[in-house]
């Protein structure tokens, strides 16, 4: 906070799971309590703009631009709602997104928070550099780590005098990948590109240099809040077990699908009874979920298992490389075995992780050498892809302390069975456990109505959906609807 009231950018760059995405939120939420929240802005031709150009005079109450990858904005907004509902918010994404400058200026002033992606900060960008911004905060902020890129070269032409860099992995490849995200926070403060590559990156990578090391690691310290899940000051203060929901939007092609079904099955649902209309609802469950997973799951075409077709693989992408970065093994848990066996094969042969798969017809001989080569203490972190009905219980993977539910199961017990594979007697590090719900689809509507029942959990489902097919007909027509807001490009 000292360097943001002193007009200096900060990095916080804390390993995945510590609390960024909270500690940002209650920074808006501060400012809002002690009077420095968002205000009423005037709209005015400014000095530089050509006649009838609009520009937002903003003063230090603007609202704060928030730049994230387009896998995680839901989750933001899932996150501004639920701890911090009082703060105006704007997403500013998607096909009805406002693209006319006076509209967006209208629209963002009084917000304390705007929240875009990085694709729309470079295709809007004449819509947000129209205004001045009280603080730009970019999340996952190696995404700029390319100075030449057009993505970041629009970024940095925002103004703000509040600059926030949320990353877990502030060098991803070399330092000039640093250098970028401090040429946003403090532009000038560590040179030119050409003099900290002369100075600082190849005396560091190449010739190791202790001294510019050291000295690096001195410039940069007082702008880099960094804890490590290493530091026991800090996993002292965590629970043995931290669960949280990571939230994903449908792409368009998962999205024209679900609303097929869910039109389909309206057509049908009102002419079936008994034991077809139960049928009726647990199949299209079954098909919601594959969509929600993954195009080419429910499609079985054999069509690419690419991150591009579904946010939540792209999502899980992501949070693997950085768990992957801070030498961390993974548990991933999916009901479904061509999932799970799509997932394993994506994460070995695409992007060479040490993987293993059990499902239902592992051998036992090579499901116990699969186990100990996990856990062997001397071996390399590596990603344990299991189907939950065959892992979910009566082994021990106390090696991973990431566990990724990449489907529910809709129960929690069952859940939490799966989870205590790798949290359980011998685990030594605080374990994150993220379970994956895609916003506007059953998904989001289903947990909700576990979350907001969780004490008597157990009394309302069963050990499978069949549950739901209690509802009436207009209920389950309501579960399933497809809200198009949660929908992006």
């Amino acid at each position: 906070r000292f360097l943001e009231q002193c007009g200096l950018g900060a990095c916080l760059a804390d390993d995945m799971g510590l609390g960024k995405t909270l500690q940002a939120i209650a920074r808006l939420v501060q400012e809002r309590a002690e009077g420095e929240g968002p205000g009423d802005y005037s709209t005015v031709e400014a000095e530089g703009c050509r006649e009838g150009d609009a520009h937002a005079v903003a003063g230090p109450l603007a609202p704060t631009l928030l730049i994230a990858p387009t896998s995680v904005i839901g989750n933001w907004h899932k996150e501004v709602q639920k701890i911090a509902p009082q703060l105006p918010m704007l997403i500013h994404h998607g096909l009805s997104r406002s693209q006319d400058k006076a509209d967006f200026l209208a629209q963002t002033a009084g917000q304390a928070l705007v929240i875009t992606s990085y694709a729309l900060a470079r295709r809007d960008q004449t819509l947000f550099t129209a205004r001045d911004w009280h603080r730009v905060i970019l999340d996952e902020a190696q995404n700029i780590k390319n100075p030449l890129a057009a993505q970041t070269k629009a970024i940095l032409k925002l103004r703000a005098p509040h600059r926030l860099a949320l990353t877990g992995t502030p060098v991803e490849n070399r330092l000039i990948d640093l250098w970028s995200i401090f040429n946003f926070l403090n532009p000038g403060y560590l040179d030119t590109q050409a003099r900290f590559r002369k100075g600082y990156e190849i005396p560091v990578q190449r010739d190791r240099d202790p001294v510019k090391t050291a000295t690096l690691k001195r410039l940069v310290e007082p702008f880099i809040l960094r804890r490590l899940k290493s530091d026991k000051a800090i996993i002292q203060d965590l629970p043995d077990k931290l669960e949280a929901l990571q939230y994903c939007n449908l792409s368009k092609e998962q999205a024209a699908l679900y609303e097929s079904v869910v039109r389909d099955v309206e057509r049908q649902l009102e002419d079936k009874e008994g034991i077809a209309r139960q049928g009726l609802m647990l199949s299209t469950l079954m098909k919601l979920k594959q969509i929600c997973n993954h195009p080419a799951q429910f499609l079985q075409d054999g069509s690419p298992f690419t991150p591009e077709r579904s946010h939540k693989l792209q999502r899980l992408q992501e949070m693997l490389e950085e768990a992957m970065a801070e030498g961390d093994s993974v548990l991933i848990f999916s009901q479904f075995t061509e999932v799970a066996a799509a997932l394993e094969r994506r994460l070995r042969q695409e992007l060479h992780y040490p993987t293993f798969y059990l499902h239902g017809g592992t051998p036992r001989a090579k499901r116990e050498d699969m186990i100990a080569a996990f856990q062997d203490p001397e071996a390399e972190p590596a990603i344990f892809v299991l189907s939950l009905k065959a892992g979910g219980v009566g082994i021990t993977l106390t090696k991973a302390n990431h566990v990724f539910h990449f489907d529910r199961w809709w129960n929690p017990a069952v859940e939490d069975q799966a989870s205590d594979r790798a949290f359980r007697i011998g685990q030594e590090k605080t374990v994150f456990v993220h379970k994956f719900v895609t916003l506007g689809t059953l998904e989001e509507r289903i947990s909700e109505m576990i979350e907001d029942k969780k004490a008597i959990a157990g009394a309302i489902v069963g050990n499978d959906e069949s549950w739901l097919t209690q509802l009436d007909n207009e209920r389950f027509k309501a579960l399933i609807r497809l809200n198009r807001a949660a929908v992006v490009d």
